[in-house]
């Protein structure tokens, strides 16, 4: 490949890697850095599900008169560290703005492309790469207490139907027979089939950047403090103290995009969602798919030895500890869920979901700076629409027109100047 570039990929989780092993497929020579490492970030502690029919974003109508009463009662999946609401304000009202019917609809129609076939995205992006044995086609089961309780959620049901997305409603005796290890609470499920999880994120992510260092890739660690750029074109990344020269740079380090991208005059506004995982180490027995609890809003995922709890929303930035009651209330979900289960142990987690106010991810080229690309703000979908999110700003780095209307994830929608 003659135009081959040096593409620097400042973050290393799903959507880096993913970015850096469509690239080496087109010929480029590629130069991940991250912090942390590879994996080690939210792509280590997210639910695991590849969960294509989540294009329903968390401001659905309504919410802003549910929100009080599930932040002041602690059996509800929603937490605030009030010292940060003061900081969180601006953030807040212009994401509680997109809780109407029209702008649920406009962010699930912008974001079926990019998860809507996350499976066959997966398998594509680790052929070959030794990460395949960590993807597992699966059903995907949302579980509700009574049929009521589904109808209830008739809205975001509405809208998966809209974008094609069909479902099996079990019953009663009809979902004991699918998976017997859940409490009798639990009376009614609708089963999405064609889905998938993966049984470690963490390594498989690793497992990814292996292969991408194995094909000549460079992987740095060190923190990026900002893109170089001489009239209008990017010319490399400072990290460390020194500038790492590269044609084209690509930001997807999740929350810690949101500085870097401000730097090159596109302000995002962007929050952290604090996510809460727990996993149940040895347990005696397994769900046979990954389910969503609707009652808890959280997710429970068959993975390698153990069962990863995921889920909980906790607003309070970047700096503070984990909080102790979301890991106490995925313990009493846990319990309820599955009240026949034992496990050995318990492994907690806390990270950050990049949380864009308008719940659609900023992927594309920066205006008027040649070669400075953006991949950021996936909110709860960053693993399942990480390798589309790659392979999109593959082609447009390529100047191939993707087969997607890319339009809605422009980066100029946040431009500056």
């Amino acid at each position: 490949m003659n135009d081959a570039k040096t593409i620097a990929i400042i973050g290393a989780g799903i959507v880096g890697v993913s970015s850096a092993i469509w690239l080496q497929r087109d010929g480029h020579r590629v130069i991940l850095i991250d912090k942390a490492g590879p994996g080690e970030g939210t792509s280590y502690g997210n639910g695991g599900v590849l969960a294509s029919c989540s294009i329903v974003p968390v401001t659905v109508p309504g919410l802003l008169r549910k929100a009080p009463k599930m932040l002041f009662s602690p059996s509800q999946p929603l937490f605030m560290k009030w010292g940060y609401l003061p900081k969180l304000l601006p953030w807040l009202s212009q994401y509680l703005k997109h809780a109407n019917a029209n702008d649920v609809e406009r962010i699930a129609a912008a974001l079926t492309p990019i998860v809507g076939d996350s499976l066959n995205d997966h398998e594509a992006l680790a052929k070959g790469t030794g990460a395949e044995k960590w993807i597992v086609p699966s059903d995907y089961l949302f579980l509700y207490e009574n049929r009521a309780q589904f109808e209830s959620d008739a809205f975001g049901w509405a809208i998966r139907r809209k974008y094609g997305f069909k479902w099996q409603e079990l019953e009663g005796e009809a979902f004991r027979a699918y998976d017997p290890v859940f409490g009798q609470e639990i009376g009614f499920a609708a089963k999405l089939s064609d889905h998938g999880h993966i049984t470690d994120p963490g390594r498989y992510v690793k497992d990814l950047a292996a292969h991408v260092e194995a094909l000549g890739g460079h992987i740095i660690r060190a923190t990026v403090e900002d893109i170089a750029y001489e009239n209008g074109r990017v010319v490399g990344v400072r990290a460390g103290g020194e500038t790492i020269a590269c044609d084209t740079a690509l930001i997807t380090a999740g929350v810690w995009s949101g500085p870097l991208a401000a730097r090159l005059g596109v302000s995002v506004p962007l929050e952290s969602e604090r996510g809460y995982h727990l996993e149940l180490i040895e347990p005696s027995a397994m769900p046979r798919s990954p389910v969503m609890v609707a009652s808890g809003k959280f997710v429970a995922t068959p993975m390698d030895g153990r069962i990863r709890l995921a889920g909980i929303v906790e607003f309070g930035g970047l700096d503070a500890a984990p909080s102790r009651a979301p890991f106490e209330l995925l313990k009493k979900n846990a319990r309820a869920a599955f009240p026949g289960v034992t496990w050995k142990e318990e492994v907690e987690w806390m990270g950050h979901r990049p949380a864009p106010a308008d719940s659609i991810p900023i992927i594309g080229e920066v205006p008027n700076i040649k070669g400075a690309y953006l991949g950021f703000g996936h909110h709860h979908i960053g693993l399942t629409g990480g390798p589309k999110t790659g392979r999109l700003l593959a082609q447009m780095i390529a100047d191939r027109t993707p087969n997607t209307d890319v339009s809605v994830y422009a980066p100029s929608r946040y431009a500056t100047q």
